[in-house]
């Protein structure tokens, strides 16, 4: 039996996690703001250093000897440009040798991503939100599939809603292992695009499912579907900063100004492609999974594996996108912005998929509810 008074609930706690994302977004957005400034401070005070003669002091050598040592401004120069350790600490430049890796210390991160000992009190709170709007968020999630009696991700409003859950809550995770707060003002910004899209786009009334709907086969494979299209948003984000950094570093070694101080909290356009690169590898297994539990799933349903339905075919052209990514990064050799703009052709495959296949095209899958 369906529960309206609680669906009504659930669509409160989705616009008040709404709500709550947009502050986060705001946090992580004045994070780069602040970091901004910090940068164009030290490089002010790191620029006036280097303007100061050279200081000669007496050094004794031995017994009574005496040497000249030049304590040189350029030193100074780049610990003030670096932050000392706390910013001038692991490798930097990664996919850059020689003079090219030392030219971009201290512009790009540590290719690490490991936490340091940076102050970043806008980049604490902002995690710290976010925490607070992925648990109303998966409250929200779950009374909605208490009033429906199922598991909720029938329709389009509940495939963003959950999708938009597990985008959150797998930048959350990662933040555990690995410093990632620089690629939060993009993973914010789209969890909160997809909630208005699912709030204001595709509001839909609580309600059974379709028969067809109505098999175990739901939670295996959209489950699996949904966490995966959560990991491609991170992976897509990241191959965004990528081509934005690779663009960056191109202009540093060419002896230019690399402009947007605050991507020096961003590591270098290689050390985001290998990170990617393992995430969308990890993602493509739970995407072949699901393309397979769908044929599975159609052949219970409907009597066949294949029927070339159009989300079927879609769901087929991103299993190929990102397996040609994963062949051409991995054995011919399709490194850089080539990488990057494949990552991203691929997730747009994945938005085309959700959106216009769901609204536009009729067929066997056509269950957006709208």
């Amino acid at each position: 039996m369906l529960n309206d008074s609680l669906a009504r609930s659930s669509e409160l706690f989705m616009y008040i996690a709404a709500l709550i994302y947009t502050v986060v977004f705001i946090a992580f957005t004045s994070d780069v703001v602040a970091n901004s400034r910090v940068t164009r401070r030290l490089e002010g005070r790191s620029e006036g250093i280097a303007q100061k003669p050279t200081v000669k002091a007496k050094i004794k050598v031995g017994a009574g000897a005496v040497s000249d040592a030049s304590a040189t401004a350029n030193t100074a120069a780049d610990t003030v440009r670096t932050g000392g350790t706390e910013q001038g600490t692991g490798e930097r430049g990664m996919g850059y040798k020689g003079a090219a890796a030392r030219a971009l210390e201290g512009e790009v991160a540590d290719s690490a991503m490991l936490y340091t000992g940076v102050r970043r009190p806008a980049a604490r709170i902002a995690v710290v939100v976010m925490v607070l709007a992925a648990l109303v968020h998966t409250a929200a999630v779950i009374m909605r599939g208490i009033a429906a009696q199922r598991v909720p991700w029938g329709n389009m409003y509940e495939f963003c809603t959950t999708g938009a859950l597990m985008v959150s809550a797998v930048f959350l995770i990662t933040l555990i292992f690995r410093d990632v707060r620089f690629v939060g003002t993009l993973v914010s910004g789209l969890v909160l695009i997809m909630l208005c899209a699912a709030t204001i786009g595709f509001p839909t009334p609580v309600g059974h499912l379709k028969p067809a709907l109505q098999s175990y086969w739901l939670v295996i494979h959209v489950s699996i579907a949904v966490l995966a299209s959560g990991v491609f948003t991170i992976t897509f984000a990241m191959a965004v900063l990528q081509l934005v950094q690779t663009r960056r570093e191109q202009r540093i070694l060419n002896g230019k100004s690399g402009g947007w101080a605050f991507m020096r909290l961003v590591p270098s356009a290689q050390a985001l492609e290998n990170f990617a690169f393992r995430m969308n590898a990890l993602a493509f297994v739970m995407w072949t999974f699901t393309l397979a539990a769908g044929a599975i799933w159609a052949n219970h349903a409907w009597g066949r594996y294949w029927g070339w339905d159009t989300k079927e075919v879609w769901t087929f052209v991103i299993w190929v996108v990102y397996a040609a990514y994963l062949h051409a990064r991995a054995t011919r050799g399709w490194a850089g912005p080539r990488s990057a703009w494949l990552s991203i052709i691929g997730y747009a495959c994945i938005i085309f998929n959700f959106t216009v296949v769901n609204i536009f095209f009729s067929g066997l899958h056509s269950y957006s509810g709208l």
